[in-house]
């Protein structure tokens, strides 16, 4: 469980790299990232940042390519920005989420599907 501190620099992080992104990075490799959560560890010296960009697995795996040549400019300007004793490192995630979702409403309409079906079956 995430303590106060933690949520706040969390959403700072989140903020700042979503600004850093849109206005300052000019990797085309970049653009259509979406920053989606921030998680600090206890100490705050590791931020796990997980992102999701449109396309496919060759997309995200350009733009986590693009985020590695940037790693370095990107922490510099957060530990500017963000008001720590120390820069936390910055470990980027393909975010995996909305991938899981999509299967489990497509799980969810092939169950109704087969109900609706079974159901039409046995009523005539």
């Amino acid at each position: 469980m995430a303590t106060r501190r933690q949520r706040r620099v969390a959403e700072q992080i989140h903020r700042e790299l979503s600004l850093l992104l849109m206005h300052e990075v000019r990797d085309p490799r970049l653009a259509d990232i979406t920053i989606t959560e921030v998680e600090v560890t206890r100490d705050l010296l590791i931020a796990h940042v997980y992102f999701t960009v449109l396309g496919g697995a060759d997309e995200q795996e350009q733009a986590l390519a693009g985020l590695a040549h940037a790693h370095g400019f990107l922490r510099t300007q957060v530990a500017g920005r963000v008001q720590l004793r120390f820069a936390p490192d910055l470990t980027f995630h393909i975010d995996k989420s909305a991938e899981y979702g999509r299967r489990i409403d497509d799980l969810l309409a092939q169950v109704a599907g087969s109900v609706q079906a079974k159901d039409g079956s046995e009523s005539t």
